[in-house]
């Protein structure tokens, strides 16, 4: 159940709650793929998600600059605890409401084609799954490509 958690804009300070999480959230080491820029610079189209004190989850996202009709989720994360209770479509529908606030009418994403999670879960979400797609992310790492058309879900 997520009624019980608040979703509210990111700050850049909440980097300093997020970065010590990631690992132990994943289960590996992910927090290399999360610098603290993406919370300096994109807090305004991320999210965070508390149950009082506690951080419940968040979403790290942002409306393209080079590309006027497209937003971009970077990373998601859910506690472990917290999982299967809607929280992570909680997060995505509102950054959602937010592309489109902006006028964007898709939004991306990426993973690694070992996540089946995640690529589980964009499914579910509406969104069409492109590849894996060899060498995305340079030579030998492949990717899986997310586009969900607002307006479509």
């Amino acid at each position: 159940m997520t009624d019980d958690v608040r979703l509210r804009a990111a700050e850049p300070r909440d980097y300093d709650r997020i970065a010590p999480v990631v690992d132990d959230w994943w289960g590996r080491p992910v927090q290399g793929v999360l610098p603290r820029l993406f919370l300096d610079h994109f807090h305004r189209t991320s999210l965070v998600a508390e149950d009082g004190d506690a951080l419940a989850g968040f979403l790290i996202g942002f409306l393209s600059p080079s590309l006027p009709d497209a937003a971009y989720i970077h990373f998601v994360g859910v506690h472990p605890g917290r999982r299967g209770g809607g929280l992570a479509r909680r997060l995505y529908r509102s950054f959602f409401g937010l592309a489109a606030a902006d006028g964007r009418t898709r939004v991306r994403a990426i993973t690694s084609p070992l996540n089946h999670g995640s690529i589980a879960f964009h499914r579910a979400m509406g969104f069409a799954v492109e590849g894996p797609v060899p060498d995305y992310d340079g030579p030998s790492v492949d990717r899986v490509v997310f586009e969900l058309r607002l307006g479509t879900i």
